[in-house]
């Protein structure tokens, strides 16, 4: 069983990532070159990294007019946050 620091580390990693990977897929329609796909996008949010991917949205100014991105990641913030406080609190 991980330690909670341990966890900590582990999220810290995964919102990391999926704030770079928005980076890159930023960078990457720049170039005309292949992306990441929507679906990778979505994923790594949803894998309880959607504070990065939020940040990454921001950041780069990256998927904020698809409604997908624009309202998803935010719906899955909230998720998140839920899931966190009743973990935490119950």
């Amino acid at each position: 069983m991980p330690t909670p620091d341990q966890f900590a580390i582990a999220l810290a990693a995964l919102n990391c990532v999926s704030l770079l990977l928005f980076g890159v897929d930023k960078a990457l329609s720049k170039t005309k070159r292949q992306r990441v796909s929507e679906k990778a996008l979505l994923v790594s949010a949803a894998l309880a990294a959607a504070p990065g991917a939020l940040i990454g949205m921001v950041l780069f100014n990256h998927k904020t007019s698809k409604s997908k991105f624009r309202y998803g990641v935010p719906a899955l913030l909230a998720a998140q946050a839920g899931v966190t406080y009743w973990l935490a609190y119950a």
